[in-house]
C-alpha cells in the first residue's frame, strides 16, 4: 500500500519524505514483519522522525552555489576541486540525521568543516551547516554537545589560523589577526544565543499547552461535578416526594379515592418540575456557552419547596426573609435547603421541619431542623447529598455543619458569605 502510494504521487512524495525505502523499519523479515514493526514502534512512542529532506537539499544547493562565489572572491585560497565539493556535500548530508542524532551531527559537521578549512579551501557557507547542526542540537536539549562542537570548531580554526597555517595549504598563506578571531567568536555566540532563545521559547510553548490542557480538564471535571450535583439534588428531592405520594396513593386508593387522586396530582406536578429542571441541566450540555432558557432556582422559590414538602407529608415552618443574592449563591442556598428537606423526608420520622434564614455581618445563615427520630442507618443524609451541600458551600467560601442534635433531632447549618462571588 505504501509503495503504491509512492508510485502514484511520484517525485513530489520523494522530495518531501525521501526515498521510499528510507522510513522502513530496520528489520530483515518480510513486508508483514516490517508493517508490524512500524505499528509497534509507533504505538510504543519510538517512531523515528522523518529526515528533513527539503531543508537539507535547499541548504546543500545554497552552500555549493555560494561557495563558488566565495572561491572567486578569495583567489589566494585553494580552488574548489572535487574533493572540496565532496567535503561540502558530506557536511550538508549529515544534516539529514540532525533530528535523530543531534550530537553526532553537530560534532561531525564541525569536524568536516575543520578538515575543509585545514585543506585551504575558501571561507564560505560551510559554517552555515555547522550552525544548523548545533542549532538543532540545542533545540533538542543537547546544549553542552552543541557548545562543545562550536568550541571545537573555534579552537581548531584558531589553531589553524595562528599556528598551523605555515604547514597547511595554500602556500604563502598568512595568519589571521585577533580581530578576525573575535568576529568568528562573536558569530559563535550569536548562534548559541539564538538557539537558546528558540529552545526556551519552545519549552514555554510546551508548558503553556500543558497548562491549557490541564485547565481544560479541570474545568471539565468541575462542570461534571456541578451537573452531577444538580441532577442529584433535583432527582433526589422529586423522587422522594413521588415515592411518599405513591405510597400514600396506594394505601388510600380503596378507602379514600379523593386523597389518592390528590397524591397522584402531586406526583404529576413533582415529576413535571423534575423533568423541567433536568431538561435545563441537559440543555447546558447540548449548548455550552449559551445562557439557559429558564432562570436558575433560588430562595425566591422557597414557598414552592415548602408546598412540595407538604405534599410529601412534611410541614415546614419558614422564618426570616431571604436577602438579595447573586445567582450562584442563590442557587446554592436553595439547593442546600432542598437537600436538607429531602433528607428529612427520607431519613427522619418527624413530620415537621423548621427553616430559619438570618443575614447580617456579611453572611447568610441557613438552619434546617427536624425533631427526629432517625429512621435508617444513613439518617441525616451521609451520602452524596451531604457531600454536595458541602461542595456548594465551599465553592462560595462558606461552611456546612450537619449532625444530630442533643434532643434527638437533626440540624443542618449553612453559613454563606454575602458577596458577589459566583459558583466557581
Amino acid at each position: 500500500m505504501d509503495e503504491r502510494r509512492v508510485r502514484e504521487r511520484g517525485p513530489a512524495q520523494w522530495w518531501h519524505y525521501g526515498p521510499p525505502w528510507w522510513n522502513l523499519p530496520e528489520a530483515t523479515g518480510t513486508r508483514a514483519d516490517a508493517d508490524a514493526g512500524t505499528s509497534v514502534g509507533a504505538g510504543a512512542g519510538t517512531h523515528r522522525p522523518r529526515p528533513p529532506w527539503r531543508s537539507t537539499v535547499l541548504l546543500t544547493v545554497l552552500v555549493l552555489v555560494v561557495s563558488n562565489f566565495a572561491a572567486h572572491a578569495q583567489p589566494h585560497r585553494e580552488p574548489l576541486d572535487p574533493y572540496a565539493r565532496l567535503l561540502l556535500l558530506a557536511t550538508c548530508a549529515l544534516l539529514l540525521w540532525r533530528h535523530r542524532y543531534p550530537v553526532i551531527v553537530a560534532f561531525g559537521t564541525a569536524a568536516l568543516a575543520l578538515v575543509y578549512l585545514g585543506a585551504g579551501y575558501p571561507y564560505g557557507p560551510v559554517f552555515a551547516a555547522v550552525a544548523v547542526a548545533c542549532f538543532s542540537a540545542v533545540v533538542a536539549g543537547r546544549r553542552r554537545a552543541a557548545w562543545a562542537a562550536l568550541g571545537m570548531l573555534w579552537a581548531g580554526h584558531l589553531l589553524i589560523s595562528l599556528w598551523l597555517y605555515r604547514r597547511l595549504p595554500p602556500p604563502g598563506d598568512t595568519g589571521a589577526n585577533l580581530g578576525q578571531e573575535v568576529i568568528i567568536a562573536t558569530w559563535v555566540l550569536i548562534i548559541v544565543a539564538v538557539a537558546e532563545l528558540v529552545r526556551l521559547r519552545r519549552e514555554q510553548w510546551a508548558r503553556e499547552r500543558a497548562d491549557r490542557a490541564q485547565a481544560a480538564r479541570r474545568r471539565a471535571d468541575e462542570e461534571r461535578l456541578r451537573i452531577a450535583r444538580e441532577l442529584h439534588d433535583v432527582l433526589a428531592h422529586s423522587i422522594s416526594v413521588i415515592n411518599v405520594q405513591a405510597g400514600m396513593g396506594l394505601a388510600l386508593l380503596d378507602s379514600d379515592p379523593e386523597q389518592a387522586r390528590a397524591a397522584l396530582t402531586t406526583i404529576k406536578a413533582a415529576s413535571k418540575e423534575a423533568l423541567g429542571e433536568v431538561r435545563q441541566v441537559l440543555d447546558t450540555l447540548r449548548a455550552p456557552g449559551h445562557a439557559p432558557r429558564a432562570p436558575a432556582p433560588g430562595l425566591g422559590r422557597l414557598p414552592e419547596l415548602v408546598e412540595q414538602a407538604a405534599g410529601a407529608g412534611l410541614a415546614v415552618a419558614v422564618t426570616g426573609e431571604p436577602p438579595s443574592l447573586p445567582p450562584g449563591a442563590d442557587l446554592a442556598a436553595f439547593r442546600i435547603v432542598q437537600e436538607a428537606l429531602t433528607n428529612v423526608v427520607r431519613h427522619s420520622g418527624s413530620r415537621h421541619a423548621r427553616v430559619r434564614l438570618e443575614h447580617g455581618g456579611g453572611e447568610l445563615r441557613l438552619r434546617i431542623d427536624d425533631d427526629g427520630p432517625a429512621t435508617g442507618a444513613d439518617a441525616g443524609g451521609s451520602g452524596n447529598g451531604l457531600a454536595g451541600m458541602r461542595e456548594r458551600a465551599a465553592a462560595l467560601g462558606g461552611t456546612i455543619e450537619a449532625g444530630p442534635r442533643a434532643d434527638g433531632g437533626f440540624r443542618v447549618l449553612a453559613v454563606l458569605p454575602l458577596d458577589d462571588r459566583e459558583d466557581r
